[in-house]
């Protein structure tokens, strides 16, 4: 039988096979969900031994808020060791006076030509290590508008005592309500806390560290002679790094709060540096991921590859393909496309963005009954809204991939002024 008498036109196979792909290919996540929803947290075991710290501070004029980070550092409920280190780079305010008032040792960095994060943490590492020898036995990085929970290096400390050389934490944030941009934020990095890297913890593959909130031991540092890693997110190239290296990174229930942008403006242009880096590190290391995939038959690096390949491609294209065949076929009035397939292309650019609101709705509702007790919100009627605008917000990543790959983008700093502690955040929520 010849396949037009099935229907299957090449267009119809096209979206078949599209599909097909999206549906094999991120299935997994749907196990992720199931196994949480059945197992809940990850429970590590009690450390036996309480070690020594250092966290590590990259702050480009962060005067509100800096003070208050160090504060929740140095107040830990820990019995262990803790130094807090905050790197002033390039500042034109009083960040400097104010980490070293609240108790923090502090240095001045002023290169205006390697700028960023990546930059100021090869120094810091540098020099610690070479002041204080083998002194500690991890770091933390921490950005300079985070705050910790008072346990959060206890239960840390569990991770790292397990032998998890590197470990990620539970994000949280400081100003949930502030806008539905920052609400949005605040929802995908629960998800991912909870959804992706406690589910990799329990089924034992690697995590990935985002941003902050994450530990490495010194060891690894004194291996890799410093910082190594300088495109646009280094969180995501270190990662990869350790995939390809065979370091497991571990996961912790430790939560810390960051402050999100407010809006879609600040979150554009953070976005754009972020996927822009995606790109960078995809197409750096896509050789590595194949390796670990059809080589060493990990697991880990096929979770890798879907977190930095470009998804959003190939939704973008299959709605090209269909629109353009659904303008070609009504242009010819029959000759190249019936008009079955014209209400199939009509129908499927219909169900790829509408499937595409649907899940990011579900996930949305999911993580907001799921983690209702770590939202922190005074405007409690945008925990509910936010389930409608988050898939909203996702969905703009679709013009951000588009734009990534031809925009040059460069590091720009994010201003941070929400200056509130612990138990402020826990009352209430940060306006």
């Amino acid at each position: 039988m010849e396949i037009a008498r099935l229907g299957l036109t090449p267009i119809v196979i096209f979206n078949m096979i599209v599909w097909l792909f999206f549906t094999l290919s991120y299935f997994y996540q749907f196990v992720y969900i199931i196994r949480v929803i059945f197992k809940g947290d990850v429970i590590l075991p009690k450390a036996k031994k309480k070690h020594t710290y250092a966290f590590v501070i990259a702050a480009h004029n962060e005067e509100p808020v800096i003070g208050n980070l160090v504060r929740s550092i140095l107040t830990q409920k820990y019995d262990g060791e803790i130094d807090c280190y905050v790197v002033a780079d390039a500042c034109t305010d009083a960040t400097a006076a104010e980490a070293e008032k609240a108790g923090a040792i502090t240095w001045e960095r002023n290169d205006l030509v390697r700028k960023g994060k990546s930059w100021v943490l090869d120094f810091a590492f540098d020099r610690i290590l070479n002041e204080t020898g083998d002194k500690y036995d991890a770091f933390f990085v921490m950005d300079a508008d985070n705050i910790i929970a008072p346990d959060y290096v206890d239960i840390m400390n569990d991770a790292f005592d397990a032998g998890y050389l590197v470990c990620t934490s539970y994000r949280n944030s400081k100003n949930f309500d502030s806008s539905w941009i920052s609400s949005a934020y605040a929802l995908w990095f629960l998800r991912e806390a909870k959804f992706l890297n406690n589910a990799r913890m329990m089924l034992g593959t690697s995590c990935a560290i985002s941003g902050s909130g994450w530990m490495v031991s010194s060891a690894i540092i004194r291996g890799m002679h410093g910082w190594n890693f300088h495109t646009l997110t280094e969180d995501i190239q270190f990662s990869t790094f350790c995939n390809t290296h065979g370091i497991q990174i571990g996961y912790a229930p430790a939560e810390f709060f960051d402050e999100q942008p407010l809006t879609f403006a600040a979150s554009w242009t953070q976005r754009m540096r972020w996927t822009k880096g995606f790109y960078q590190v995809f197409f750096s290391y896509n050789k590595n991921f194949l390796h670990g995939i059809f080589k060493d038959h990990s697991f880990a690096s096929y979770d890798m590859l879907m977190t930095v390949a470009p998804g959003m491609i190939l939704t973008l294209l299959s709605a090209f393909v269909n629109a353009t065949y659904l303008i070609i076929g009504t242009l010819s009035h029959g000759f190249v496309a019936t008009e079955g397939e014209l209400s199939m292309c009509v129908g499927s650019l219909i169900m790829t963005f509408a499937s595409m609101y649907v899940v990011f709705f579900l996930l949305a509702i999911l993580t907001t009954v799921s983690e209702r007790k770590h939202i922190h919100a005074k405007k409690k009627w945008r925990i509910v809204t936010n389930c409608f605008t988050f898939p909203i917000f996702m969905m703009s990543y679709i013009p951000i991939t588009v734009a990534a790959l031809f925009k040059k983008v460069e590091w720009v700093p994010t201003k941070h002024d929400i200056a509130v502690n612990f138990d402020e955040v826990m009352g209430e929520g940060a306006k």
